[in-house]
């Protein structure tokens, strides 16, 4: 019989991050699961972030940390660019009044992705102190939305955290088809072309892994995060030249659908 998993700490205010390697594992109620408390201020998600740790959790609950193993990345020259998206850029950056625009709408980014339905979840994680939260970790210059515009309308995007040279995916919304898979492609063609290899998914979903993302372990995610967090952070500001490195850049096998 397994045992029962070791009681979760609570974290109080300015207390330090229990080691990644003691969140639940497999087969406790809630695997990767590490701590419960603290707070959501920018100090305490900076500090998160940089040790690999995210905070994930619904209405009436607590503030809940997380550390999954393994745990979910895209490393940007993996990124596949399918024929079907790669004729969706096309075509967008070929029409008038389409553009990728970085960090001009954080907050209704925000607001879409904490609206927009999640399969087979009744709710949303983006509970409002999450929206306040990364708000303020946008102000402070370490949140980030990338944003598809049409014809002066925000149809879709995505924000995400940068620390250095490592990138934290968080959420996405589309308002029209295949619009957070442009945004998400604006971030792969802005990652590749100013030296950041790697972007958090945190979790593995099918989708994900069709896009080039794969699993790998929470320790070597965890050194990884350390290297590239200590580095300089670049400017976020989109090239529409990005697009053409990205486009003539792909791997042999994105002819797949």
């Amino acid at each position: 019989m397994r045992k029962s998993p070791h009681p979760l700490p609570w974290l109080d205010a300015d207390e330090p991050f229990p080691p990644v390697e003691t969140a639940w594992a497999e087969g406790d109620p809630a695997p990767g699961l590490l701590a419960a408390g603290r707070s959501l201020d920018v100090a305490s998600l900076r500090q998160a972030y940089a040790l690999g740790i995210f905070p994930w959790f619904g209405v009436g609950q607590p503030i809940l940390w997380w550390s999954p193993n393994p745990r979910m990345v895209l490393r940007t020259q993996d990124f596949k660019l399918h024929r079907s998206l790669r004729k969706t850029l096309m075509r967008f950056i070929s029409s008038s009044g389409h553009e990728i625009r970085f960090d001009t709408a954080f907050p209704e980014v925000i607001h879409a992705c904490a609206s927009t339905p999640r399969d087979g979840q009744p709710g949303t994680w983006i509970v409002p102190d999450m929206v306040k939260a990364y708000t303020a970790l946008h102000h402070a210059g370490y949140a980030h939305s990338v944003e598809t515009w049409v014809n002066g309308q925000l149809v879709g995007g995505l924000y995400c955290v940068n620390l250095g040279a490592m990138v934290f995916g968080e959420s996405m919304f589309a308002h029209q088809t295949d619009a957070s898979k442009t945004a998400l492609a604006a971030l792969v063609a802005f990652c590749r072309a100013r030296g950041l290899p790697m972007i958090d998914c945190q979790q593995n979903t099918r989708h994900l892994a069709s896009l080039g993302a794969a699993e790998i372990p929470r320790g070597e995610f965890a050194r990884q995060v350390a290297t590239l967090a200590a580095q300089a952070s670049p400017r976020w500001e989109f090239d529409v030249l990005y697009w053409k490195q990205l486009l003539t850049a792909s791997p042999p096998n994105d002819q797949t659908t």
